[in-house]
């Protein structure tokens, strides 16, 4: 059965292609080829054809979810789902009503439909064949092909290149404009009603948003090779959801990857010389103006001492049948829109208000930019294509390559302010909103991004002004800045859009490079090492704080009953979050809380050794009783919510799957874990919301790529898919997959045969 061969795929072309295509040179062909897992691999001679079978594949695997992707960028949610509902925009929940305004606000139809015919004819190409691919499946599955979940709907229909372009721009902004969308769609003067929706200003380290990668050179692997692995944290459920594939196009394009919703070819992945991945960045993409508006108007502010007029933009939202339009109107400055966050202070008053300006807002440079890694065959290549285009949005990129050498780019479309215009444009508030933004004065023309040569857009900053370096030994990111990727070779201190230099790393990176550095010790690193580096499931928390709680634990003095228990849980755990280890759901629930204590820390960060500071849990006196009272809090908390204070980790974090139950190994960042979970409460446990997803483990032989990966939540989130959980089982069980990329190694998984599409 797995050994379908040419015959197959011959019977398959005649009987997929329409009568009367058949003698006709189609306009638009490809052929998808499904391996282990229901791995697509496309093949097509141009870049229509790679679109065209892309889309296809991905459709069925995910229509339902694509198809809702598509209303949710047209502004549409509300009239299929209601204004109050909510979904997934971006990383985040926001309301219907709130991300419609925003899609029909913020995406200027008109200006992306002149930027696509700048675009080169191979991505114009791409967009088209996306486009016939998905339509071309929609008209093949007919009413009853759509699965259920989303059959008879409305929003199940044919697209256009508007919705491509819509979808490009969505991806662009995901971690700028679009965690403000019910901030700058809920934007009205003074006088105005009072936003009827909460409205924050998230930071992205508290979004959950990150992942781990790690480049290998020649002097670290065993085979003398380049190594990557790639642990990308997203989200299990929703449109950034990644989805596997692999694609043979024209002028010897092959890559093998992930992709998001809408995307038309890997934007992860590997080629037979490079393989990458990405991290996202702690580089700001958009910087905040505050603005000195005209005493006589608050719709006009004042720039050098003349006054301006904001530009008001009325935009209609359909809402459910038989209800009303909604019309609401939005105001924009030179900086950009207009938007408000009241509690954290950022208000539109008769004085002053707040706009941003989105250095990723009309980018279309990033398929372009992801072809041409794509194409690689040295990371000088990619660190190339990456830095004359500036089109990766909000990424850093992790490289390494079969001749040894390995790179982190911290490299994006960023603001061109340096830190004496940060200085000198800063507002008497600007310290305010240090941690999440550059704040600058609106009222000066001279406060705008400066210009540099050579830049596709006037305003960013230059690839040379960024951070990049490539070695033979090793460099990582867990989502930290720029300053350090090996800590034997911290960077010279950037703009501060780029991220904060000499400060604290997170927990995350800190066993990163902690975890790494013992792995390099441990000898010459193969396949096997890195897997296990990738899932050791270790906290570092953990590892700091436990010896430090059991000497609480085992004081004279009488402890609370609740924290009796909690010491006895703990005494036993492994300080691991593997499936079988008891008592992690008890130092999950306790850490947060104890890390929000005040001097938690004995020994406090030194600049000169960020890796083993702070460290030290303070115990002494109340410091040590308030640490008892957080571990008894996390004991109530468990007790109400029906977990056993030793219960098995893996029957606390669980995916459901039919009757089944896959308990899901790994866990919190904030915890120091490198397999990262975060996960929501539901009945009797936690489930994954967030967290490790494509994981790519890819050295070098004679002959190509050799790659091992897992996709932690599968490829089909349709139900009824022989794919939609048997990925998630290879996942808890820790089962690699050698992803087929020869010709032969495909020919031995294949499931199915072969199907040639074309029109």
């Amino acid at each position: 059965m797995k050994r379908i061969a040419v015959l197959a795929a011959t019977t398959a072309a005649l009987v997929a292609v329409p009568a009367g295509e058949a003698l006709a040179k189609p306009r638009y062909a490809a052929t998808i080829t499904r391996t282990t897992f229901g791995i697509p691999h496309i093949e097509a001679r141009d870049w229509r054809g790679v679109g065209y079978g892309v889309a296809y594949a991905y459709a069925e695997d995910n229509l339902c979810l694509l198809a809702e992707e598509f209303a949710t960028v047209a502004g549409e949610r509300s009239r299929f789902w209601g204004p109050a509902a909510k979904a997934v925009l971006g990383f985040e929940e926001v309301d219907n009503l709130s991300s419609d305004v925003f899609f029909r606000a913020v995406i200027d139809l008109p200006a992306l439909r002149e930027g696509a015919k700048t675009l080169s004819p191979r991505v114009q190409d791409l967009l088209a064949g996306y486009v016939a691919g998905y339509n071309r499946f929609l008209k093949d599955a007919g009413t009853e092909g759509i699965p259920a979940e989303c059959r008879g709907k409305a929003w199940v229909r044919p697209i256009t290149a508007d919705d491509m372009l819509r979808m490009n721009e969505k991806q662009m902004l995901l971690a700028s404009s679009l965690n403000l969308a019910p901030a700058i769609a809920n934007a009205a003067p003074p006088g105005s009603p009072a936003p009827k929706v909460a409205i924050n200003m998230p930071d992205p380290k508290e979004l959950g948003i990150g992942s781990n990668g790690w480049a290998f050179g020649s002097e670290v692997t065993a085979t003398g090779r380049g190594m990557l692995i790639g642990n990308p944290h997203f989200p299990w459920k929703g449109p950034s959801r990644f989805w596997q594939m692999h694609v043979k196009g024209p002028g010897g394009y092959e890559v093998m990857g992930v992709g998001l919703a809408g995307t038309p070819m890997p934007t992860l992945g590997f080629n037979k010389d490079v393989a990458w991945t990405h991290t996202v960045t702690e580089a700001r993409h958009f910087t905040l103006y505050q603005l000195a508006l005209d005493p006589a108007d608050a719709t006009r502010y004042m720039v050098d001492g003349k006054s301006e007029a904001m530009t008001p933009q009325t935009v209609t939202v359909p809402m459910p049948e038989g209800t009303p339009a909604l019309t609401r109107t939005l105001y924009s400055t030179r900086w950009g829109p207009v938007f408000v966050v009241p509690s954290r202070g950022i208000t539109w008053s008769a004085a002053s208000a707040f706009a941003l300006k989105d250095a990723n807002r009309g980018n279309q440079r990033g398929i372009e930019t992801w072809l041409r890694i794509g194409e690689a065959k040295k990371v000088g290549e990619v660190q190339a294509a990456i830095s004359e285009t500036l089109g990766i949005p909000w990424v850093n990129t992790i490289a390494a390559d079969r001749f040894g050498d390995a790179l982190h780019a911290d490299i994006t479309a960023v603001p061109n302010v340096g830190a004496e215009k940060a200085k000198a444009c800063a507002t008497p508030i600007a310290g305010l909103f240090a941690e999440l933004a550059i704040l600058l004065d609106g009222s000066k023309a001279a406060c705008d991004w400066d210009k540099a040569p050579g830049t596709p857009v006037p305003g960013l900053m230059p690839a040379s002004d960024q951070a990049a370096t490539t070695v033979k030994t090793w460099l990582t990111n867990s989502n930290d800045s720029y300053w350090i990727s090996n800590p034997a070779m911290p960077y010279r201190q950037l703009s501060p859009v780029l991220g904060r230099y000499a400060t604290p790393r997170s927990l995350r990176t800190r066993s990163n490079f902690t975890e790494t550095a013992a792995l390099i010790a441990g000898g010459k690193i193969d396949h096997a090492r890195a897997q296990a580096h990738a899932f050791a499931n270790k906290s570092l928390a953990a590892d700091m704080v436990m010896d430090d709680i059991g000497g609480l634990c085992v004081t004279p003095d009488p402890l609370p009953e609740a924290a009796v228990r909690g010491c006895k849980a703990l005494a036993s755990w492994d300080r691991r979050f593997e499936a079988d280890s008891r008592g992690a759901a008890l130092f999950r629930a306790f850490w947060p809380k104890a890390a929000r204590l005040p001097g938690l820390w004995a020994v406090p960060f030194d600049p000169a050794d960020p890796v083993n500071t702070p460290r030290t849990l303070a115990t002494e006196g109340a410091k040590g009783e308030k640490l008892l009272a957080a571990l008894g809090e996390a004991v109530a908390e468990l007790d109400a919510a029906a977990i056993a204070l030793d219960a098995p980790w893996g029957e606390v974090q669980r995916v459901v799957a039919g009757n089944d139950a896959i308990p899901i190994h790994g866990g919190p960042g904030t915890l120091g874990i490198l397999n990262m979970q975060e996960s929501v409460s539901v009945p009797g446990g936690l489930t994954p919301r967030h967290g490790t997803s494509y994981i790519q483990i890819v050295g070098f032989d004679d002959k190509g790529p050799v790659a091992d990966a897992i996709l932690s939540y599968s490829q089909s989130t349709n139900p009824a898919s022989p794919h939609a959980h048997d990925q998630t089982r290879a996942y808890a069980a820790k089962q690699w997959h050698r992803l087929p990329f020869s010709a032969e190694a495909i020919a031995a998984e294949t499931i199915a045969p072969p199907k040639r599409i074309a029109e």
